[in-house]
């Protein structure tokens, strides 16, 4: 019984494993580029094998017979040297000339050259040369295939004198590989046409559905209509269907709000108009100071519920914004700086936008002296820093300070009044944009809440 180690079947696995790293590392990532891969890598493949393979047997077939033909010639110039010996030999200089289309001159007897280098161009005509003129001549011979202006040199070693011939390698070689180059990139170039003309029609009903997903997911709405193949136009629909339910859940949402918040304020209102009637006294006072948080928890409650999806996105000035809650917290006694880089215009919800920061900035008015507010525009997206010199939130509890109603500091914020929603409504309407919302540490020894949002 034979058994297999398994550290022997680990190494190929590992082999592999890293080799489809590596390729993958390397492929594009992009659906049009892998299509194109798809579709054309296979076809060139195939079309080069099967050129190659023919191409190769034609030329090897080819060489193989023009070189017998030369070895045919030059075996009979031999012979006709032996069988009529001539003085000057001019017959058979001529019969070379004319018939052959070879040159010819007669040497003193003398030893063959060394063998010629050879040249790896002309490797398959050195084989089939030097095979035929074996197979036609009993005499040794010489051969250099590689000479300039496309010549071939044969010397022949006779009894008494040296034949040297010369003939245009053209009629012992089939050189015409340019035909092959030119028809592969030929052929090549019309199936890479074809094939991205179609894909990219293919392609872009894909394009159309990805960026219309992305711009409801930040709050803004695109014309869009499905197209392109049927998968595609499937998925369009699907998407369309999915918007339609989605909006339909928000309109059912915030008409039941708003129908909440009419009883709540109305209840609220009977409230008050019965606290007014009970007069001054200490007990009414205290009861009123109920009422009015009351009516601001409800009032957090409802916003951050509803949010904003009945707004539309327009262009927004953020500038306008920060500088607006600069005044702001100059009012309330606070130091505040603004510094703004690049375009501050983005694509949003404005009244959105403006309680986002808001949110942020009242967190830092609460807890801060001083505050900085800036902006920086890199041409994708706008990140907004608000810093402060407060006491900061602990690193462990920074993600927990986005849960709604949840408060770092109890006894803190019911005296105050908050509900726990400022960070909560905060991150819920970056998302909302496609951006987000981090804290950190802040330069100002503070917090430093960071708002990105796609432009």
């Amino acid at each position: 019984m034979t058994v297999v180690l398994p550290e022997v079947l680990a190494a190929p696995r590992n082999l592999w494993r890293r080799f489809a790293n590596w390729l993958h590392d390397r492929m594009p990532k992009g659906l049009y580029a892998r299509a194109l891969l798809i579709v054309i890598l296979p076809v060139v493949l195939l079309q080069s094998a099967v050129a190659y393979v023919f191409m190769e047997r034609h030329w090897e077939v080819v060489t193989y017979r023009l070189s017998a033909g030369m070895a045919r010639q030059v075996a009979a110039l031999v012979d006709v040297y032996q069988t009529f010996p001539d003085q000057d030999h001019a017959q058979l200089r001529r019969i070379a000339a004319f018939d052959l289309n070879m040159e010819i001159e007669v040497l003193p007897k003398q030893e063959l050259p060394a063998p010629a280098p050879k040249s790896a161009l002309f490797s398959l005509l050195d084989k089939a040369l030097s095979k035929e003129l074996a197979r036609r001549l009993k005499q040794p011979f010489w051969i250099n295939t590689a000479l300039p202006g496309s010549l071939i040199e044969i010397r022949v070693a006779l009894d008494d004198a040296t034949l040297r011939m010369f003939a245009t390698r053209t009629h012992a070689y089939a050189s015409n590989s340019y035909i092959f180059f030119m028809w592969m990139a030929i052929a090549s170039i019309i199936i890479l046409a074809i094939a991205t003309s179609f894909l990219r029609n293919q392609i872009r009903p894909i394009l159309r559905l990805a960026r219309a997903a992305e711009e409801f997911g930040k709050g803004r709405n695109v014309a869009f209509s499905p197209r392109g193949a049927r998968e595609v136009r499937q998925a369009g629909a699907a998407f369309l269907d999915m918007k339609r339910r989605f909006e339909r859940a928000i309109e059912q949402r915030t008409t039941m709000l708003n129908g909440v918040s009419h009883d709540l304020r109305t209840i609220i209102t009977r409230f008050k108009l019965s606290l007014a009637l009970m007069g001054d006294s200490h007990e009414a006072t205290d009861m009123r100071k109920d009422v009015d948080e009351m009516e601001r928890m409800v009032e957090a409650y409802l916003a951050f519920a509803r949010g904003d999806g009945d707004e539309s996105s327009v262009p927004t000035d953020i500038a306008a914004i920060l500088n607006e809650l600069k005044a702001d917290t100059e009012k309330r006694g606070l130091a505040a700086a603004v510094k703004i880089k690049g375009d501050p215009n983005i694509v949003a919800r404005p009244a959105a936008i403006k309680r986002l920061l808001a949110n942020l900035v009242g967190n830092a008015q609460r807890y801060g002296k001083r505050i900085e507010l800036s902006a920086i525009n890199d041409g994708s997206m706008m990140t907004v820093n608000i810093d402060d010199d407060g006491p900061g939130i602990p690193v462990e509890r920074r993600e927990e300070a986005f849960r709604p109603f949840y408060r770092l500091d109890e006894s803190r914020n019911q005296n105050e009044g908050h509900s726990g929603l400022g960070l909560a409504v905060a991150r819920d309407i970056a998302r909302a944009h496609g951006g987000d919302i981090t804290l950190d540490r802040s330069p100002l020894g503070g917090l430093r809440a960071t708002a990105s949002l796609p432009l």
